[in-house]
């Protein structure tokens, strides 16, 4: 299978030899016509539209306005990596996630966001990270002790409390926060939720905006950044190092040995929360829901954990031999990746598989149906962790970008495998799990949401 996969992988790079190809422009009438089912789930859209028109096409939004989807893996490593430069994030996330998340690493562009990028990548180096283990495992395991057994329940929010409590622990080590950061949870969800309206209905901005609806949300943001400033005070009058990812963002410096303003250090934390725990919550849920479903599957992980030590084992040794545990949540990324798509938006006029671009040209690449391609994947809608056994993951470099891909992949990509790698691992060690149900409803938001994931779990 790696083999016949390579092979597609590298059909796929000739691709930009070949003559240009009309792409098909799907109408505005079209999208109108289907635009309550494009607010509820897009997916199915998109999905139509590949199977109709091939691996690009375009869609007309208005007067003048088109935006290109592709699937096509050579035109997406071009735009994420090989020309990276020629392309920017789109408004989407410049402006409207950044007025509600500020100008960090995530929502931010150019020098701004080289300088940003360097000063904290060291923070999420792998050595770093190993001083984290411990405190992440604990915090792993204690919002995994007292899940119900013998009763259905949706995992999800369990998940999302987990990754929440994660994030939180790691950036403040120690004291007594957990009401703050119930809040900062419920602010970033809801906001998300705004984010999200105006995203489908666009038509709909005018009245979110008088009748009050954005601005009750900037409200929300706003308090979110008081509860960390007020964080970020306690630490630095208290005088102690923690030895945590905010000391680490604290002790951070730019080339002129300058500390990151607080505005600044306040709009990268709540990146880190928004972007670090709601992906990981969703990856764990859709996890745990496949192995659920794939009972053989999760018995032969269940015989690698039995006899692990979680609680006396150096958690990077343990992490190292909890090898099917991350070929599982790679395979359940694939199928589910939470960064389901990616804008782009062309900074100058590009030429693409023989096809010419205007600046300004916006693309959605759709990593959701890159991952699914028959093209490029054996099998590609069943469950089958044993393609990310060691010595096949090369096979899918030129098309497997769970984590995005180029300059601008996820910074915390170690930090939330390793989390994902304990939190399975432990859970098919305590529990079997069973599910009542055949199938997940998928919830698109910014990043791919499950909608209830029930599931059932046995002490073992």
């Amino acid at each position: 299978m790696a083999n016949r996969e390579k092979d597609l992988s590298r059909s796929t790079s000739d691709k930009s030899a070949s003559p240009s190809k009309p792409i098909h422009v799907v109408s505005q009438w079209e999208v109108f016509r289907n635009r309550k089912r494009i607010l509820r789930n897009p997916l199915p859209f998109h999905h139509e539209k590949f199977q109709e028109y091939g691996h690009t096409f375009k869609v007309t939004i208005g007067p003048g306005r088109r935006i290109v989807f592709t699937r096509d893996p050579e035109t997406i490593r071009t735009i994420l990596q090989k020309k990276q430069r020629n392309y920017a994030k789109s408004e989407l996330q410049t402006r409207d996630l950044a007025k509600y998340i500020g100008h960090g690493i995530l929502t931010s562009e150019g020098d701004f966001w080289r300088k940003h990028r360097k000063m904290i990548q060291p923070a999420f180096h792998k050595e770093q990270l190993q001083g984290l283990l411990d405190l992440m495992y604990r915090a792993i395991r204690n919002e995994l002790l007292d899940l119900p057994v013998r009763e259905v329940m949706d995992i999800l929010p369990k998940m999302s409390d987990l990754a929440f409590q994660v994030v939180a622990q790691s950036l403040f080590r120690a004291g007594d926060f957990r009401a703050d950061m119930n809040r900062l949870q419920e602010i970033t969800e809801d906001n998300q939720k705004m984010l999200i309206r105006e995203m489908r209905q666009p038509y709909l901005k005018w009245w979110f905006t008088l009748s009050g609806r954005i601005g009750h949300h900037l409200g929300l943001s706003t308090e979110a950044r008081q509860i960390l400033d007020t964080l970020i005070e306690e630490r630095e009058s208290s005088g102690t190092s923690r030895g945590d990812l905010l000391d680490m963002l604290l002790d951070a410096r730019y080339e002129d040995g300058g500390a990151m303003p607080r505005n600044q250090l306040i709009d990268e934390l709540i990146i880190l929360f928004t972007a670090g725990h709601e992906t990981t919550a969703n990856a764990l849920s859709f996890t745990v829901f496949l192995l659920a479903s794939h009972p053989e599957i999760q018995e032969r992980l269940f015989e690698e954990v039995r006899a692990l030590d979680f609680e006396g084992q150096d958690k990077m040794h343990l992490i190292r031999n909890l090898v099917y545990a991350q070929q599982c949540i790679e395979e359940a990324m694939r199928l589910y990746p939470p960064v389901y798509v990616i804008d782009r938006v062309s900074v100058c006029e590009q030429k693409v598989e023989g096809n010419t671009y205007a600046k300004g040209t916006t693309w959605l690449l759709s990593i959701f149906e890159l991952h699914r391609s028959p093209d490029l994947w054996e099998r590609p809608d069943a469950f089958m962790p044993e393609r990310f056994a060691p010595g096949k993951k090369k096979a899918y470099t030129g098309f497997y970008f769970p984590f995005g891909a180029g300059p601008r992949m996820c910074i915390g990509n170690i930090f939330a495998m390793n989390e994902m790698v304990l939190a399975i691992g432990w859970l098919v060690k305590n529990y079997r799990i069973t599910t009542p149900v055949e199938s997940l409803h998928l919830n698109p938001l910014i990043s791919l949401k499950p909608g209830k994931v029930l599931v059932e779990l046995h002490s073992r």
